[in-house]
């Protein structure tokens, strides 16, 4: 006798729960908990991190992270309009910087910024300066990006009107195109702060002093001078997950908030 829809359906759904429960069971039966327990959890050997991990370490990587995107913001908007402008020299230097930025790994330019600029001029810069302007440079090609779709997407009839009404075209970008462009690309912002904040993870190959340490460099340094295997990484991973998933939420909200807006 042929099965329904529904009772294929229920089959379908029972065979998965019994796959999905049947991994689980086979992963608890391999691990061998005492290695996971003294790799992952062995919090109480951690005591020495504290409180610098969380005075220092966070406060450093929410540091590194504003004023790497407030860089990256200014300088992603003067390549969108860079982009959008009739000079074409505008246009094609802002597209090679742009593509430059966008295709090379970040850990290269922050190598580039904290060993061999300050070599060619001669000068050595404070490192919370070379981090935001490597990662302010990099996340500036993908801000441009976001900012120039956010710029075109405004109604071009808004412009002409402010035109019309004898506005300088300047003024008309600056107090009518720019404030709408950032409400449609809020979104896409936020995700962008969520990858400078892990980006900022990067900053410990410069070398730097304890009270330069950022999550990522106290969790290397935990390894190797506690005997608590990769837990320090696994707290510096939560405190991570304390500042991007609030920031998650907020781009979820903006989300849902721009497509019932579009309704």
């Amino acid at each position: 006798m042929a099965m329904t829809t529904s009772q294929r359906a229920r089959l379908s759904k029972t065979i998965q729960i019994v796959l999905f429960i049947a991994i689980i069971v086979a992963l608890v039966l391999a691990l061998d908990w005492d290695k996971t327990r003294y790799a992952f959890f062995s919090f109480e050997e951690l005591g020495p991190m504290f409180p610098d991990m969380i005075i220092v370490g966070l406060k450093n990587t929410i540091f590194y992270t504003v004023i790497s995107f407030a860089f990256g913001l200014v300088a992603g908007l003067l390549l969108a309009l860079m982009k959008m402008a009739s000079f074409a020299p505008y246009r094609w230097f802002a597209t090679a910087f742009v593509e430059f930025f966008r295709g090379i790994p970040a850990i290269l330019v922050l190598l580039a910024f904290g060993f061999g600029l300050p070599q060619a001029f001669g000068t050595l810069w404070p490192q919370p300066v070379n981090i935001m302007l490597a990662l302010g440079l990099v996340s500036s090609a993908y801000i441009a990006e976001t900012l120039r779709a956010g710029l075109q997407a405004v109604p071009k009839g808004q412009t002409e009107a402010a035109r019309s009404l004898g506005m300088p075209a300047w003024r008309a970008m600056v107090t009518i195109v720019i404030p709408q462009a950032f409400k449609i690309v809020l979104p896409p912002m936020t995700n962008e702060v969520i990858l400078l904040t892990k980006d900022s993870s990067l900053a410990f190959i410069l070398g730097m002093s304890i009270t330069q340490y950022e999550l990522t460099k106290f969790g290397r340094d935990g390894i190797q001078s506690l005997d608590a295997g990769l837990t320090p990484l696994v707290v510096a991973g939560m405190f991570y997950l304390v500042i991007t998933i609030p920031l998650s939420l907020v781009a979820r909200k903006f989300e849902s908030r721009s497509a019932r807006t579009k309704r």
